[in-house]
């Protein structure tokens, strides 16, 4: 019984079973870096305030060096018996310094403790996680920057819908990636302040001063409300469901590298180093990379239905249900930033198959909304425009000719407004070029939006 810091009310040793169940040192001890930094700002905070002597803290700063420096060196026994990160560095400072370190724990408890070391450590990974999508968002306007003239098919249903730009639809993407980018901002700002303090769930008696450790440790203030404090875990949730859509975004990207680069669309060739072989078709080059990525995304989802349904009914405030609040957060950084560090390079040596892009913006009548807005600025009304294209349309696939070999005589079938000047509209370049309105598929609008990316890379690196 000895061993256990909170023993003194318990007549029975922990059962071996029960004692491995309610351990989480095996998966908490992530924090290590965390938990000694808010270790040492707390006994730099109760000097000051004259809750334990100068000396008690230096002995602490010192022993907690010395843990950090066993840790990072392996040298460090990670116990089940000792339950969590908190109590393993405590038992072990004070097998180092003695009753000083059993001074440390005075005015706070393993509620604030574990809340603060989950923070700092959130924040940091966030930062991580940012600077990689920096890299893909690189990544993807210089392949865009590189290639402003290849055109290929836009497609809504995944059918031929209009021509666009190759680059155009790169920096679709470009977009969805800068959102994630700043919604892991904002998940930051709300993250940023200092649980530690809050005791157990009401505060403390003595007369500690939270706005030391905040500044201390890198938050912008202390959390206002210590019941709050240490049942919160809004900032994971909220990190779980900015990761959740980032992934979700990479899954549409990887889907559509994926079908593009299918000897049936033939767009695109993912570099071998980013692709496997089949064990039996020797011809074969599978897109593992884009299709696990895509595939990943189910475990990142999971990790926020878990948090979210381990958090649905808790009472305030600390409950241990919140002990399943790491791994699931773990897991979904893991995967997320391995999904980040592959992503990029992979974006940056695929291949373009221009010709084949080319030939495919033609096909499937992409042209047809050219051809009834032409008729709009005839002065026929849109309606009665969609009605005469459609019926060129059915006309010009049972004749197995494309909109731009239609005779005029030909158009005129179906209204006599067409002049010469048709064929200035309905060609796939002249689609594109056409549609110069703010964020369109334009060459003089994407070069506007790569002005744009490559101003906001400016501003975060």
């Amino acid at each position: 019984m000895s061993e256990k810091m909170w023993s003194g009310r318990f007549t029975l040793p922990t059962d071996k079973f029960v004692e491995e169940f309610n351990a989480s040192v095996h998966f908490d001890n992530r924090f290590y870096k965390y938990d000694i930094k808010g270790s040492i700002a707390h006994a730099k905070m109760l000097a000051k305030q004259k809750i334990i002597s100068d000396k008690d803290r230096d002995d602490i700063i010192s022993g907690l060096e010395q843990v950090l420096t066993e840790i990072e060196s392996g040298r460090f026994q990670w116990k089940t018996e000792d339950e969590d990160i908190h109590m393993a560095i405590e038992k072990r400072l004070t097998e180092i310094v003695g009753d000083a370190g059993k001074r440390l724990h005075t005015a706070r408890s393993r509620n604030d403790q574990v809340a603060v070391d989950f923070r700092m450590y959130m924040k940091s990974e966030i930062i991580e996680i940012q600077a990689l999508l920096a890299e893909l968002l690189k990544a993807i306007t210089e392949k865009a920057d590189m290639d402003k003239e290849t055109m290929m098919p836009g497609f809504t249903h995944l059918q031929t819908a209009q021509p666009i730009l190759f680059a155009h639809w790169l920096m679709a993407y470009f977009q969805m990636l800068k959102r994630d980018f700043t919604r892991f901002e904002d998940c930051l700002h709300r993250m940023d302040y200092c649980p530690l303090g809050a005791g157990a769930l009401a505060g403390t008696t003595f007369d500690i001063d939270r706005h030391f450790t905040a500044k201390e440790l890198g938050f912008k203030a202390p959390t206002e409300n210590s019941l709050d404090s240490v049942s919160d875990r809004d900032f994971a949730i909220e990190f779980l469901s900015a990761a959740s859509i980032c992934q979700m975004h990479m899954s549409r990207f990887s889907e559509e590298l994926i079908i593009y680069s299918t000897s049936e669309f033939d767009f695109i060739e993912l570099s071998d180093d980013f692709c496997t072989g089949s064990s039996i078709m020797p011809q074969k080059k599978n897109p593992d990379m884009p299709e696990l990525i895509r595939g990943k995304t189910g475990r990142v989802y999971g990790s926020l239905i878990s948090m979210l349904t381990t958090m649905k009914g808790l009472p305030l405030a600390y409950n241990k249900d919140m002990q399943e609040d790491k791994e699931p957060v773990f897991d979904a950084l893991d995967t997320l930033k391995a999904s980040l560090k592959i992503f990029a390079p992979m974006v940056g040596k695929m291949k373009l198959k221009p010709a084949k892009m080319e030939k495919s913006a033609g096909a499937g009548y992409s042209t047809a909304t050219d051809l009834a807005d032409y008729l709009v600025r005839k002065g026929l009304p849109f309606r009665q425009c969609h009605h005469i294209v459609g019926s060129a349309v059915a006309y010009a696939i049972e004749k197995g000719a494309d909109l731009s070999e239609l005779s005029l005589d030909e158009f005129s079938k179906f209204t006599d407004v067409i002049t010469e000047d048709i064929y200035q509209f309905i060609t796939v370049r002249a689609s594109v070029n056409s549609r110069s309105a703010y964020g369109g598929t334009a060459k003089s609008s994407v070069v506007e939006q790569l002005n744009s990316a490559k101003k906001f890379l400016n501003e975060i690196y």
